[in-house]
């Protein structure tokens, strides 16, 4: 069984069905590794020049990477690997790049990709010296400062990094893109995806470790987009067949010093990666380092809002019924945010949960606006089914759908968000449930991760929740509408009492 197999699965990890995973290229791709690559270094692994010998969570890896549709192609065409360092990434990138090399089809095109150019001939680099060492791979290729050609097949391996190359020309069998995380932008990552195009079954590999949330134009980074993508399809917010990932991670919050926390972001830990090496490091390394790289933690500019899966921990399932009392939080956009209505019961133990939610995704196109009566009908059909007493809704944008709503004889109640004096007590309220234990959520994987996108502001006002930065991608509109209707429902923790609501005027 798969759960029995040491170090897997990971923490976050993209569904594969079962007949996939039958037809899998995966154990063909572990077979050429264990019998023709070799150690390029002495490590805890083993001593250089000594055979490759792949574990059972890397030989579980390969198998759900090159899973296999139906129709005989890969299922995949990106997949995102994450575990901290030292677990064997580089080793596994060759060896997954010369299988592409001398196993693929003819005329295969392989890159290895990386920031910058020493970084990028890391995985090259072992890979020439494990042609070197096996008389039969040698025998068959030609090899130059920056490319393996293997005349036979028409196929080669070259080497390329974000400081320079060429976009002319490029066509992608198989890419090996080494610590995404360190991408000082996108256009590289975005040049060999696009030059996948004419290929029948190519496949973009990144294997990395966590690093900053943004990159050098102040955005999400490539690698934190796709962390964040890989989050979204496996909690089924989005279907994407053809995207993978297995990302191992310790949860921010844990003890950084307790070895049990080493081993979640670490599935070769006391293996490849030996516990003396962690004992010696969390005692010399800055903690935010530690966390990054041993843990495989994101490094934020900000400070997260909640603890570490102080939401995730209160999840309770239940049916609301009609005779319980709801508040209804709105706060909307037309293009760039999402606009969500989030719905808070009025009880001893409020009960937040989503109602409706319109987020743009990533196959809109640029033009993409929230429809305004799809708001409106979504909020009059809540309320024919709720026992509504109030819909509080930031007014940002949305005056029109109010006066509408109110014109329906619907108890509409202004709560402008972007008012610091509303915003910092109300922040301060939702966070005191949420840390003592006084709210449940439906653990609704959109507000999830609106609540985890979440950043606090201090200034001399005082603390209130943003985004990261300005532009940033990381919607947060589910949080502010459960702020905003979990206000207005603790007005009263009373059942029997009623509201008494403030028409918007």
């Amino acid at each position: 069984m798969t759960n029995a197999i040491e170090g897997w699965p990971s923490r976050w990890l993209t569904p594969v069905a079962d007949s996939a995973l039958e037809l899998s290229r995966g154990v063909d791709v572990s077979d050429f590794i264990d019998a023709m690559c070799i150690q390029t270094k002495d490590t805890v692994a083993g001593r250089s020049g000594q055979p490759i010998v792949l574990r059972p969570w890397q030989k579980e890896l390969l198998n759900h990477i090159f899973a296999v549709r139906d129709d005989g192609r890969f299922k995949h065409r990106t997949a995102l690997v994450g575990m901290a360092r030292k677990n064997g990434k580089s080793a596994l990138s060759s060896g997954i790049a010369l299988w592409g090399l001398f196993m693929g089809e003819k005329g295969s095109e392989i890159y290895s990709c990386a920031a910058d150019r020493d970084q990028a001939r890391i995985v090259f680099g072992d890979a020439k010296k494990m042609i070197e060492a096996e008389p039969e791979l040698m025998s068959q290729a030609k090899l130059y400062r920056d490319a393996i050609e293997i005349p036979s097949l028409g196929s080669v391996y070259r080497v390329l990094s974000s400081e320079a190359f060429t976009k002319e020309g490029l066509s992608p069998t198989l890419v090996v893109y080494d610590e995404l995380h360190a991408a000082p932008n996108r256009e590289l990552f975005d040049v060999m995806t696009l030059g996948m195009g004419a290929r029948r079954e190519p496949l973009l590999l990144a294997i990395t470790t966590a690093g900053v949330k943004t990159d050098n134009t102040g955005q999400d980074s490539v690698a934190y987009s796709l962390y964040q993508y890989g989050q979204k399809v496996a909690r089924g917010e989005v279907d994407d067949p053809s995207f993978f990932m297995s990302w191992w991670e310790s949860p921010t919050e844990s003890n950084h010093r307790d070895p049990e926390v080493w081993k979640l972001a670490n599935p070769a830990f006391g293996d490849l990666n030996s516990i003396e090496d962690f004992e010696s490091a969390v005692k010399r390394t800055p903690e935010a380092e530690f966390r990054t790289k041993r843990t495989n933690a994101w490094v934020s500019s900000q400070t997260a809002w909640l603890p570490n899966n102080a939401w995730e921990s209160r999840l309770v399932k239940k049916k609301i019924d009609k005779d319980v009392p709801v508040i209804l939080g709105f706060d909307g956009s037309f293009s760039g945010d999402a606009s969500v209505i989030v719905g808070v019961t009025i009880e001893e133990v409020p009960h937040v949960f989503l109602v409706e939610a319109w987020e743009k995704q990533p196959e809109d196109t640029d033009d993409w606006r929230v429809d305004s009566l799809e708001v409106e009908n979504s909020i009059i059909e809540a309320c024919s089914r709720m026992n509504v007493k109030e819909i509080a809704c930031d007014p940002f944008r949305w005056q029109r759908t109010m006066q509408v709503l109110q014109d329906a004889g619907l108890p509409i109640v202004e709560w402008p968000s972007t008012s610091a004096s509303r915003m910092i007590p109300a922040c301060s309220k939702f966070y005191d449930a949420v840390v003592s234990e006084k709210l449940t959520n439906d653990g609704n994987p959109l507000l999830t991760r609106h609540i985890s996108n979440a950043v606090v502001k201090v200034d001399r006002l005082g603390p209130r929740i943003v985004k990261e930065h300005r532009g940033s991608p990381r919607k947060i509109d589910g949080a502010v509408a459960s702020i905003i209707a979990f206000d207005r429902a603790t007005v009263s923790r009373s059942e029997s009492e009623v509201l008494v609501p403030q028409f918007f005027v």
